[in-house]
């Protein structure tokens, strides 16, 4: 496996505690148009040259559009069905639960996209916010998933839980996601006991923390990117973030100054502060 970081420069890539840079022109929109990204990346390692890992990594995106995937754990599905309850659309999140299609929505385009140590959103006619963990396929052009980073799927609760048609205001606006620190490229699938963790931080004190395992998750990762592709085309490839297991008490919400760190080996931490 090999991590691909971004700077001012270009791409780094890390493999085993060794940096290079690749020796050959390579941009995050060449290896998410390639039929095999793993084989470029391979010979873009075999190619470079010794480099340093940057000290403030960009996000790994190029063009690539940010899709994700909703209710996805069971921790989810009860999350947005407590949160509708009023408005009458609990029954929507236990029917997709148990559906053959998954929920799918447009998260973002790369503009909206924060970077590693740079700051996420929270909306401004908005009064309960959460940062939502989520592991986040890589999948090319051709529907291939060849690579994972981590992604934090901002959302406002009380927005989408006043009406499941407001879901776009909930989760769609400047920096409404981050993703990183690195993209990870690998053949082999993550062991299912691979954990997602989160913690927040106020203050310098934690206020909140959760993890979960990828075990958990309802709906396989190639089943995802499939249906994600079904009549639809990326070009560039595309980002799809799973969905998150890790829901905090509905009393809690991110405040400004909040920092957000989210680790999933062996990829690495996100770390993210609340404008």
């Amino acid at each position: 496996m090999i991590r691909i970081y971004s700077d001012s420069a270009g791409l780094v890539l890390e493999q085993s505690g060794e940096a290079r840079r690749p020796g050959t022109a390579l941009t995050f929109d060449l290896l998410f148009a390639a039929e095999d990204p793993g084989a470029v990346v391979r010979a873009a390692w075999s190619s470079g040259q010794p480099a340093a890992l940057p000290v403030k990594p960009g996000a790994p995106i190029g063009s690539q559009e940010v899709w994700a995937a909703g209710v996805t754990y069971l921790r989810s599905r009860t999350a947005r069905m407590e949160e509708s309850k009023d408005a009458g659309g609990g029954t929507f999140y236990d029917k997709v639960y148990h559906a053959e299609r998954p929920e799918l929505f447009f998260k973002g385009t790369p503009h909206r996209v924060a970077a590693p140590g740079t700051p996420v959103r929270i909306r401004g006619d908005s009064k309960w916010n959460v940062p939502e963990p989520e592991l986040t396929l890589a999948i090319n052009a051709h529907g291939r998933i060849f690579g994972y980073t981590v992604g934090n799927d901002m959302s406002s609760r009380d927005i989408e839980g006043e009406n499941p048609l407001y879901l776009p205001q909930a989760k769609v606006y400047d920096k409404s996601t981050a993703l990183g620190p690195c993209l990870l490229v690998t053949d082999q699938a993550l062991p299912i006991t691979t954990t997602i963790a989160i913690e927040i931080r106020r203050g310098g004190t934690s206020v909140f923390s959760g993890s979960t395992k990828i075990d958990q998750i309802k709906r396989s990762f190639t089943e995802l990117a499939g249906f994600l592709f079904r009549d639809n085309s990326f070009p560039n490839g595309t980002y799809l973030l799973t969905g998150t297991g890790i829901v905090p008490p509905d009393a809690f919400t991110l405040k400004s100054g909040d920092e957000i760190r989210i680790t999933i080996e062996p990829i690495g931490t996100l770390v993210n502060a609340v404008a």
